[in-house]
């Protein structure tokens, strides 16, 4: 199902850049389901995607293609994408997170993540493991504030913070360390 959901939105990302339409000549804007949108993203995160570059704001999805013509994709209206670099030693300065050039410290590991809102309500309460490149992506509702509660299990490490999803937020998130 990733195959084909994935091959769908490289075929309209495609399908986009050849037939431009944006506001200027180096820009056409994409129409993809959330669900295109959000695999899109991941296959970016994760690797599956060769000789592009992506970056995600709080609004776009931009790529950049081998011939430097850029390729934007709103974000859905409702939800905020933002990936998270949790890390023990070693970060760096970031506001909005390069799907293919951010590396994180801690790749492959498990983290205990719970988020709630300020109501108290649970967002997100999962184990969850950092991608290859040190980040763990989530989509979280927008224009709120979260307390965020991250830990290393295996090494009993942990970081507690407010992070937000408002249109002036930045959707990298490196400043976590646990300690």
């Amino acid at each position: 199902m990733k195959k084909v959901l994935f091959s769908v939105a490289l075929m309209s990302v495609l399908f986009l850049a050849a037939c431009g339409g944006g506001n200027n000549e180096n820009e056409a804007t994409g129409s993809l389901s959330k669900e295109e949108l959000k695999a899109l993203v991941n296959d970016y995160s994760v690797g599956n995607v060769e000789g592009h570059q992506a970056s995600i704001t709080s609004e776009q999805l931009i790529i950049t293609d081998e011939n430097e013509e850029e390729i934007v994709h709103d974000l859905p209206e409702d939800e905020f994408f933002v990936s998270i670099a949790p890390f023990f030693n070693e970060t760096h300065p970031c506001k909005d997170h390069s799907l293919t050039g951010c590396q994180g410290e801690l790749v492959d590991q498990d983290f205990n993540i719970l988020i709630k809102d300020k109501d108290g309500k649970t967002i997100v309460e999962e184990m969850m493991n950092s991608e290859a490149n040190g980040f763990v992506d989530l989509w979280l509702p927008r224009d709120e504030t979260f307390d965020i509660s991250i830990e290393a299990e295996e090494e009993g490490r942990k970081v507690e913070a407010e992070i937000s999803t408002f249109k002036e937020d930045g959707t990298c998130i490196t400043t976590l360390q646990l300690l």
